[in-house]
């Protein structure tokens, strides 16, 4: 069996043989193996954009007795893991020990991907960091996420996503005034990692498409967060305006933020003089828009708390679905703030599919979180449930080589 073999999923023999990923329709991404070396979250998501669009992404977990020992506890069958591990293809393997690193260096030759989430030091006790493994494969485009970074004074610093939360200040722009700081509801420094690593493996695999050769791609929790900072960030660096909580108001755009109307909350979004006055003349306030303390951005800054006092009046004369509806009427962006079960319960998720059902071998039919993305000829759709602890480990090394008696003393020695 040759190298290609795993590349290009030439498995033979019967299809009922075939692993899962092989078996089901092919996606844009389908000429691509991805090795998974992560945990946790950030670098598990980078590795599910890759196989929602179809590539081959082989997860290596540690074997059972080594897992065992393993202190982050993550729940397998939770709704957390489940719907970071579906598409993708699971092998057993223990990387201390020189047979398990050299079974993974043999899948390295063949391989496209190897992202990892490794304390930076990490990868370089292991032997299988980038320079290590570009000598084996100089097509290897290798994807690192990491804490703080792969240098620097924080370096070998272990990441957290909230502690990147507040030192990418974020928290600091996220709350009511006066409360102190105050997390997002979702981890955002470690999902926009993920999708940063993600987003970079798909520029150096389009750069290898002219040159040939992989790259090292790095990103951090630190980073990621930062970058995802975008406007305020922008507002400190260009005018040293330095951002604070504003609670639901925009921070900038004003009146933008969350209203109570006679049977709960909405979003209004006016950005600009035209919409603002629109939102005036639909609320039945024209005198709004025509007094001096609301009639320019700057006034309006100024006097935010007494001008949403006003709007609000208003408001609390229809219900949420009224307002809606007439504001968007009149071109006014409005919205309702929806808990989780209503926001699937919302006829325009639903149209998205932002809910996907599959099959799990033990779990029975579970649904799961559509992607964030639609492309007009190949549509999304979740192949395979996440795997089980080293469901795919035989027929992985039987393509690269490996007879089933070879196997079994892997599996004796807990190398597989």
């Amino acid at each position: 069996m040759t190298d290609s073999a795993l590349r290009n999923g030439e498995i033979g023999g019967d299809p009922a043989n075939q692993s899962t990923a092989e078996a089901a329709p092919r996606g844009p991404l389908s000429r691509f193996v991805v090795l998974d070396l992560t945990r946790v979250r950030a670098g598990p998501t980078a590795v599910r954009q890759m196989a929602d669009w179809g590539a081959r992404c082989i997860r290596v977990e540690l074997p059972r007795k080594a897992a065992l020992a393993d202190v982050l506890g993550e729940d397998r069958s939770g709704p957390d893991f489940q719907n970071l591990h579906r598409n993708k293809e699971s092998l057993t393997l223990d990387l201390k020990q020189p047979e398990g690193r050299e079974i993974l260096l043999r899948l390295v030759k063949s391989a496209d991907v190897l992202v990892e989430n490794f304390r930076p030091r990490v990868k370089h006790k292991l032997g299988i960091d980038y320079e290590t493994l570009k000598a084996i494969n100089p097509r290897l485009v290798y994807a690192s996420i990491s804490g703080f970074g792969q240098t620097g004074p924080y370096g070998d610093r272990p990441g957290f996503d909230q502690i990147a939360q507040g030192m990418g200040g974020l928290m600091s722009v996220t709350g009511v005034p006066g409360q102190g700081p105050m997390r997002t509801g979702i981890p955002v420094a470690d999902l926009s990692a993920g999708l940063y690593c993600a987003l970079g493996i798909m520029v150096a695999l389009l750069e290898r498409e002219m040159t040939g050769q992989g790259q090292w791609v790095q990103t951090s929790l630190l980073q990621a967060q930062v970058a995802m900072l975008d406007f305020q960030a922008t507002r400190w660096l260009m005018k040293h305006e330095r951002p604070v909580q504003t609670g639901n108001d925009h921070p900038t755009i004003i009146p933008t933020g969350c209203f109570r109307a006679k049977d709960g909350y909405l979003n209004i979004g006016t950005a600009g003089p035209e919409i603002f006055d629109r939102l005036c003349r639909t609320i039945d306030a024209p005198e709004l828009a025509r007094n001096p303390a609301f009639s320019t951005a700057t006034s309006r800054a100024r006097n935010r708390m007494l001008l949403n006092a006003s709007i609000s009046a208003k408001l609390a004369e229809k219900t949420v679905s009224e307002w809606v509806d007439i504001l968007n009427g009149a071109g006014v962006p409005a919205g309702p703030v929806l808990t989780i079960d209503q926001v699937f319960d919302d006829p325009q998720v639903r149209h998205l599919g932002m809910a996907q059902q599959v099959e799990h071998k033990t779990l029975g039919r579970i649904n799961l979180l559509g992607q964030g993305v639609s492309l007009s000829r190949h549509h999304f759709h979740i192949r395979s449930a996440t795997p089980e602890p080293g469901e795919h480990t035989s027929s992985i090394l039987k393509e690269i080589g490996f007879d089933d008696e070879t196997i079994e003393q892997l599996r004796g020695s807990n190398v597989v």
